[in-house]
């Protein structure tokens, strides 16, 4: 039973950290809303806007100036949170990985392996609620700027909804989550 569990939650934390991953490099954290009269398919991401021609299928995008510069609060902040939990979620693999029941690291003790699969758990954890954190950051920010713009009846030519990668951010997060609680509590 708990070698069963622990290759669920470690395949679960495993995808779920690719996936984390995926979001903080992708571009599409922000879409303009469908509209048939579109000609263009606009992304933006915490690094870059893409804006992709739907007649030709030609994608340009535009880097933001520097890391550095002046940036909205809602892309420094997803950005910092993120990427932080990209690296928790790596390093809880590691220790997870070598606290598994089937690899022969410690082999002789089993209540040292044990404890550090409950570490892997706790640092998971701690990465999935920042990576929450940035993503529902993001996609709040996002529905305030539109909200803010219909209510005061400002119409840019483009509005923005929550594009897919914000939805993986939140998606993965919600796994490593997931994830942390069989580390933590089915374990013990």
């Amino acid at each position: 039973m708990s070698m069963g569990l622990q290759m669920m939650a470690f395949g679960i934390a495993l995808l779920s950290t690719l996936f984390l991953v995926i979001a903080t490099c992708t571009d599409c954290w922000m879409v303009n809303a469908d509209d048939s009269l579109e000609v263009s398919h606009k992304c933006r991401g915490l690094w870059r806007e893409c804006v992709t021609n739907m007649q030709d299928g030609v994608k340009t995008c535009d880097q933001y100036d520097s890391i550095l510069a002046d940036h909205p609060v809602k892309i420094v902040v997803t950005r910092t949170l993120l990427i932080t939990a990209d690296l928790l979620a790596g390093l809880a693999l590691a220790v997870l990985l070598l606290g598994l029941d089937c690899i022969k690291f410690l082999k002789e003790e089993p209540h040292v392996k044990l404890r550090m699969c409950f570490v892997a758990g706790v640092i998971l954890g701690i990465g999935s609620v920042l990576g929450l954190i940035g993503s529902v950051w993001y996609a709040v920010d996002v529905y305030l700027e539109r909200a803010a713009l219909v209510a005061n009846n400002v119409f840019l030519g483009v509005h923005y909804d929550f594009g897919w990668s914000c939805w993986l951010g939140m998606a993965s997060s919600t796994g490593c989550l997931v994830s942390s609680v069989v580390l933590t509590c089915c374990l013990h």
